[in-house]
């Protein structure tokens, strides 16, 4: 068993060099096919929306330049669709891409990184360019959209498997390092594999060997394009649901690829549309949780370099599974996201400079499934190398003095920044201790993790030299005396304690102010506080915090009633990684209900009224307890104080995260990165 990332200490001096020594395994160079590889860290392959117009652009480029120049062996590069029968937003439809291709690696090359294409199509997961029916394997509906697929004839197979070797031709000629064939998470070629969603009758339906005819005359085609010396691998893991393709059906498939020599490595994971948290676990998820699944295959299978994935964060827990003998390569994809430098660091013996990845899933799987570029929570240049790469973070030919009012996560990037940049930084913060909102969320279950990010910023601004000052309230007055050239209001919000339902013309909720309607700030800073048996939370801001708070009441052994006046739960969180398996828990902890659409109407001793907009009348809810989630108020009485005597906007003052806009902790980050950034 792989060991919880919370179990892994900080490492400091002498230790911290024996630990980095400690890590032979993971630093071995490897052989695929007769490719070297030149350490077992990989990067698996993972959509970015970089790319323009489906073609290779600089932006990509400078994405995984980052991640080349930070130490990584090996980079499968995200899906590439082979037909335009399917979409995605990266292709390798015609001879145009190999220009790009060729442009990635001479950026790449230098740096010994490695890199692989996947190829890919998604069948009746994704839909067409031209928005006719998608291509499926029979008329089995898509289990997200209900979407009823064209059964691929057998003209069609060709055509696709044709195409497929005509896009491992490219790869080729760009200069790429090998190709990896995408036959998971319940894409076309699992379609095939899968008994669930392949009812066919004829050559390619039925038993394993047809129901793997596709598969086996891609792999055909594919090595014949790229000759037998360029590495061709496998992405495949188990089909989920009952009666769906199992780790040992998936272990006889790849004995009879490998007897025909179509494979030099397998990439094993797990997951597909019916659960996609399987495949893209968050943080309610343990370090190496496909292993259970994918191990069974790594395990069965030794005959080619074997790769795994599973929110791995640290080349110690990459270290682990080799030495268990479960891979040979580990995945460490949002770990990069988060930090580039990953490899770089840990090999020079600071694993604790790493930025660590807090698996919320929200900058990159939901922007990208969302239609935005990749980005990341914690690191504020993911995706945008071009203008916010660390390494473009020059010391200041004219070091000033700066001065951060607020220590929560906006201020203390803020400060990060300004520190590299050569300043001298003090950072104030009013509480006993830094971390702002963030230090009280993670408190709760599931959380745990925002943590992580917050004892980085603090180890990091400490090691950059900034002077910290916690008990510490500024009147503007003071800032003024302080002397800074430049100043940071980081002040952060607070509830509003108001009770009044702006999603309802702004009407406050009667008996909305007695003692027993609280906000979550209430609740965990008094975490002795009788709440009685029931309670209800009432969110319309629609993030995570809302869902945090009903598991800890759960937790706490409530009855829960959630009340939204939203479409649906959380809608600003990703809601098949995060909401759909909070929703699942809640269920098996306690006694949950859940009201959408609905309206609080009036507070009562011990119980709510609500009204449900698809029920005709109002309901009343046990509740001994109210959280009450409207908008937070922006804390920026100082910032505009200071407006007023004089100081001007983004010249020498500037105002981030929640003092700006309450929102979520990648805007806090973000603004305190960019926008002091841009001022210094």
């Amino acid at each position: 068993m792989v060991s919880s990332p919370s179990a892994l200490a900080p490492a400091k001096g002498d230790y911290q060099r024996r630990r980095v020594m400690s890590l032979r395994r993971v630093f071995e160079p490897l052989l695929i096919n007769q490719l070297k590889i030149p350490n077992r860290i990989a990067r698996s392959a993972h959509g970015t929306s970089l790319a323009l117009h489906g073609a290779i652009s600089d932006q990509l480029i400078a994405y995984h330049a980052a991640r080349a120049k930070g130490g990584v062996g090996l980079t499968i590069l995200e899906a590439a669709a082979v037909h335009p029968s399917t979409i995605t937003s990266f292709a390798n439809l015609d001879d145009s891409v190999i220009d790009g291709y060729r442009r990635l690696m001479a950026q790449v090359r230098p740096h010994g990184m490695k890199v692989f294409q996947q190829l890919w199509h998604g069948g009746h997961i994704y839909p067409v360019f031209d928005r006719s029916v998608p291509w499926g394997v029979s008329s089995t509906p898509n289990p997200s959209t209900g979407i009823v697929p064209n059964p691929v004839g057998l003209a069609e197979i060709q055509t696709l498997v044709a195409a497929y070797a005509a896009a491992a031709r490219r790869c080729r000629e760009g200069g790429l390092d090998g190709i990896e064939v995408h036959a998971a998470h319940g894409y076309l070629v699992m379609q095939f594999l899968n008994p669930l969603t392949n009812l066919r009758t004829d050559s390619y339906g039925g038993s394993l060997d047809n129901r793997m005819r596709f598969l086996r005359e891609v792999m055909v085609a594919v090595r014949h394009a790229v000759g037998a010396d360029f590495p061709l691998g496998l992405r495949i893991g188990e089909g989920m649901g009952v009666g769906g393709i199992a780790p040992a059906e998936m272990v006889l498939i790849l004995e009879r690829l490998h007897e025909d020599r179509l494979i030099d490595f397998v990439n094993a994971t797990q997951g597909d549309y019916w659960d996609i948290s399987g495949i893209m676990g968050a943080m309610d998820r343990p370090t190496g949780y496909q292993l259970p699944s994918s191990g069974q295959i790594t395990s069965a299978f030794r005959k080619v370099p074997r790769m795994v994935i599973g929110r791995i964060r640290t080349l110690e827990e990459a270290e682990q599974i080799l030495r268990e003998g479960l891979a040979d390569v580990v995945h460490l994809t949002r770990a990069h996201i988060a930090d580039p430098d990953l490899v770089r660091k840990t090999r020079a013996g600071h694993p604790e400079q790493v930025r660590p990845c807090i698996a919320c899933n929200q900058g990159c799987y939901h922007a990208v499934a969302s239609g935005w570029p990749i980005g990341c929570a914690v690191n504020p240049a993911a995706g945008r190398e071009i203008d916010l790469a660390e390494d473009l973070l020059v010391p200041s030919s004219t070091p000033r003095k700066v001065l951060i009012i607020g220590g929560g996560p906006a201020g203390m990037e803020a400060a990060r920044v300004a520190a590299m940049r050569g300043h001298t930084v003090t950072l104030v913060e009013a509480a006993p201790g830094l971390g702002g909102q963030a230090l009280r969320a993670r408190q709760t279950p599931k959380l745990q993790t925002l943590g992580d990010i917050i004892q980085w910023l603090e180890s990091e601004i400490g090691r950059l030299g900034v002077d910290i000052r916690t008990n510490t309230y500024l009147e503007a007055e003071e800032a003024l005396a302080f002397g800074a050239d430049y100043i940071v209001v980081a002040t952060g919000s607070l509830p509003r304690g108001n009770a009044v339902q702006y999603t309802n013309s702004s009407q406050a909720v009667p008996g909305g102010l007695q003692a027993h309607v609280i906000s979550p700030i209430d609740l965990l800073e008094r975490p002795g506080r009788n709440v009685g048996t029931s309670a209800v939370v009432f969110d319309e801001v629609g993030h995570y915090e809302g869902l945090a708070v009903a598991e800890h009441l759960l937790e706490m052994g409530l009855a829960v009633t959630f009340v939204t006046p939203l479409p649906r739960v959380a809608p600003l969180v990703d809601h098949d990684t995060r909401v759909l398996p909070a929703l699942r828990r809640f269920a098996r902890i306690g006694t949950f209900q859940l009201f959408t659409n609905a309206r609080l109407d009036d507070i009562r001793e011990g119980s709510c009224l609500i009204s449900p907009a698809y029920q005709p009348d109002a309901q009343e809810i046990a509740a001994d307890t109210v959280l009450f989630l409207n908008a937070k108020a922006p804390l920026r009485g100082i910032y505009d104080e200071l407006v007023g005597r004089g100081l001007q906007q983004g010249e020498n003052i500037v105002l981030v995260g929640d003092a700006l806009a309450p929102r979520d902790i990648q805007y806090a980050i973000a603004e305190g990165h960019r926008l002091t950034r841009a001022m210094l």
